[in-house]
């Protein structure tokens, strides 16, 4: 089904963006979609990410590596948006080449991605063992160094991909950032009463993290990412004027933008589709068409505010319901999920920052045999109403969901394939989620698999 142009005529591109807070199920869209692209492009995030396929009824969990890697013949590329975990990197590839599946010469990374070393987690781990300690609540983090990699690089002192190629020049700059975070670690963080457990514990002494051992290990890591360190921008510029079609596929959801999400309980990168430029090196005008991914329901892993979250751990309850027959569990993680019904408002702000122009929902299988659902059309805040998530947790946390009771279903849609075979309430819902959001829906997914898929316009057609 390849779309891919002549010489003379430039690709078409796609973003694909979670519209939520994150585990709306892209990675099944984006290697979907894959057959029709012929590049696959990480814009953002690092190995907090988790995106789950199921093709033929196997289950692959990817957290790095795009998941168009899954498509054979298709070039994935983590872009310089990505915080990127070198040892995560080739546990990864080692995991898909015990699969069968071939990485190393389809794979392009960055030079300009900062890199996420040891110290990075111990500090995020830290943190929030300080929070717990105070009695404050904790962000919700993954304690995989997310957010201390991208503070090194917004403070402009980030080691990077590139450096791994000199290892004087890495060494140097590898001993200032230990002196820098040591000194955090021990003196305010008092990381040598803490208790670290083996993937720490290897770097450390007296609390400090040594550097031998981290020196030791990237310059070995080094050596073998060395074939696939590239200028990502340039590659991905040349390869849209020859034809190529690009997807670009975002992590996270959008209300966990660090400018745009349930501050402060978001990530540390923007998520929002308009970053795939700069996360990649492409200009905006290369960007064609975004999809914006939602679950026909709410989930959310971690704190922070959640307008429309149900009781989802009392047996027979909605929430419940949503939870188990949804296997409401992080693929990163393994944290649960809490579960909620739609938020029409929610998406709204979602498709406002992001420019959707389309939506895929996925998981309407999950809803079959409810009596009837809850759809949050808008909220009371402060006595007035509103229709539209405003900005920031604790402005979030004071919403009220104002709902319109829409009937059920006990027909089943699962692995539906046809719009006009869903269920009549099936549909009926679905219609009013685009009146209510104002945005047309584009792609319906039946179930995990990737077959189970309901197309009504495709992203690559124009």
């Amino acid at each position: 089904m390849s779309n891919k142009g002549s010489a003379a005529t430039p690709g078409r591109n796609v973003v694909v963006v979670g519209t939520q807070w994150g585990d709306e199920g892209k990675g099944k869209l984006v290697d979907w979609l894959t057959e029709t692209a012929q590049g696959v492009v990480r814009f953002q995030g690092g190995h907090n990410a988790g995106h789950t396929l199921v093709i033929n009824g196997v289950k692959t969990a990817l957290h790095l590596i795009p998941s168009g890697i899954m498509r054979a013949g298709v070039k994935c590329y983590i872009g310089n948006g990505v915080v990127l975990s070198v040892g995560k990197l080739f546990e990864e590839i080692a995991g898909l080449e015990k699969a069968g599946v071939e990485v190393r010469s389809r794979l392009r990374v960055s030079e300009a991605c900062p890199l996420i070393l040891p110290f990075h987690a111990a500090i995020d781990i830290a943190r929030e063992a300080a929070k717990v300690k105070a009695g404050t609540e904790k962000i919700g983090t993954t304690g995989r160094g997310i957010g201390p990699a991208y503070e090194d690089k917004i403070a402009r002192r980030a080691l990077r991909v590139q450096d791994l190629k000199y290892p004087e020049r890495f060494a140097t700059k590898l001993r200032e950032l230990l002196d820098l975070h040591n000194h955090v670690l021990t003196t305010y963080l008092h990381s040598a009463d803490m208790a670290w457990d083996d993937k720490i514990a290897p770097y450390m002494k007296d609390g400090a993290i040594q550097f031998e051992p981290v020196y030791a290990e990237a310059m070995q890591q080094a050596e073998q990412l060395k074939p696939m360190i590239a200028d990502v921008s340039r590659e991905l510029n040349e390869a849209h004027k020859t034809g190529a079609n690009l997807l670009f596929e975002g992590a996270q959801g959008t209300l966990l933008d660090i400018d745009h999400g349930t501050y402060p309980f978001v990530t540390s990168s923007n998520c929002v589709a308009g970053n795939a430029a700069a996360g990649a090196g492409v200009g905006p005008q290369l960007l064609h068409y975004v999809l914006g991914i939602t679950k026909a329901y709410c989930t959310r892993v971690g704190g922070g505010p959640f307008p429309t979250e149900l009781d989802w751990e009392t047996e027979g309850t909605p929430g419940w319901h949503m939870s188990t027959v949804g296997a409401e569990k992080g693929v990163t993680t393994g944290r649960s999920r809490r579960c909620g019904w739609f938020d029409a408002a929610l998406l709204k702000r979602s498709a406002q920052v992001n420019g959707l122009s389309g939506l895929c929902i996925t998981k309407l299988d999950v809803l079959d045999g409810l009596p009837e659902l809850q759809l949050c059309v808008g909220y009371e805040l402060d006595g007035e109403r509103i229709d539209i998530l405003p900005m920031g947790a604790d402005e979030i946390a004071r919403c009220r969901p104002i709902y319109e009771t829409i009937p059920g279903w006990t027909e089943t849609s699962v692995g539906v394939t046809r719009y006009e075979d869903l269920p009549a309430n099936a549909r009926h819902y679905l219609k009013r989620i685009e009146e209510t959001t104002g945005v047309p829906i584009h792609v319906i997914s039946t179930s995990p698999d990737r077959d189970h898929t309901i197309l009504l316009h495709h992203p690559f057609h124009g």
